[in-house]
């Protein structure tokens, strides 16, 4: 979770470098990017991250019952769409051929809207469900307790 809400700040930020402080697109990098700007350049580090979570999701998955397990398997599939696209754009910085021949790598969602609010909408299309999920899994129905194999549960007995 510290992992994705550092995300997130990063996202924001650079957003906000954009929006509220005017910044050139190229210019703003968030905090981390700012001082490393390879970070926001390499997608290899978004690919990492779009795999690590994927991976998170699956591993995580089965301590997830009843509703709560509806709403994490909804983040996680549209988190292997977000991978998908991270994949995509790292062939095409690997292989210097873009999609539909444009200047920078480009996935299939950036066709029709910016990267920087395509990232925004993505984070917040996995974030949403995840928190439900996780809402959901705190607070059980009885039937969804008995089968937990957790202890996590607001009032359940360690």
């Amino acid at each position: 979770m510290v992992i994705v809400l550092g995300h997130w700040a990063e996202h924001l930020t650079q957003a906000f470098q954009i929006y509220a402080l005017g910044w050139p697109r190229p210019e703003a990098g968030g905090v981390l990017g700012l001082a490393f700007p390879v970070l926001v350049t390499s997608e290899w580090l978004h690919y990492v991250y779009a795999i690590v979570m994927m991976v998170a999701f699956v591993i995580l998955r089965h301590g997830f019952t009843g509703r709560s397990r509806t709403w994490w398997n909804a983040a996680m599939w549209i988190q292997v769409w977000h991978h998908f696209e991270h994949l995509l754009l790292l062939v095409q910085a690997l292989t210097a051929a873009n999609l539909m021949g444009a200047k920078v790598p480009t996935s299939i969602a950036q066709l029709a809207f910016p990267r920087v609010e395509l990232h925004l909408f993505y984070n917040a299309v996995v974030f949403l469900p995840m928190v439900v999920a996780m809402v959901l899994h705190m607070r059980p129905r009885p039937a969804e307790r008995a089968l937990m194999r957790c202890s996590c549960a607001v009032g359940a007995s360690a």
